[in-house]
């Protein structure tokens, strides 16, 4: 996570005023359904563009497990996106590999590491799209 759950709340408290703009870059909150618990997961991402859908790189850094929210997503992909003040039901799902490559450099130019992460890890490092619901 970027600020964690300080993060969220300040997020959710101004509607993206603190928050949204971080280092250089944009970020949303995701919230997914926990697969074990079941409640509501919430994690401030980066994200870009693709037309009408928000893109997520689920890199956790470069580590070799996949974060909990892509976890979570993988069971349940009907997920909630905030992007400033705009809250909204989306589908989530890994980008295949025809449109990954696209993608990928959208997300890097968002956040350069995103291309150190997949250099520390033998995982291939997923890209989701959020397509609104």
């Amino acid at each position: 996570m970027l600020f964690g759950q300080e993060h969220v709340d300040r997020y959710r408290a101004t509607d993206g005023a603190e928050g949204h703009d971080w280092n250089g870059t944009q970020t949303l909150l995701l919230t997914t359904k926990g697969r074990r618990s079941g409640e509501p997961r919430t994690t401030p991402l980066i994200y870009g563009r693709d037309g009408d859908a928000f893109v997520i790189v689920a890199s956790k850094g470069g580590t070799d497990e996949q974060p909990a929210w892509y976890l979570n997503l993988a069971e349940e992909p009907q997920v909630e996106v905030q992007v400033k003040g705009d809250r909204f039901q989306a589908t989530a799902r890994t980008a295949g590999t025809d449109e990954k490559p696209k993608l990928w450099e959208t997300m890097v130019a968002h956040w350069p590491a995103y291309d150190e992460y997949q250099e520390r890890t033998s995982r291939e490092i997923p890209v989701v799209v959020l397509d609104r619901s």
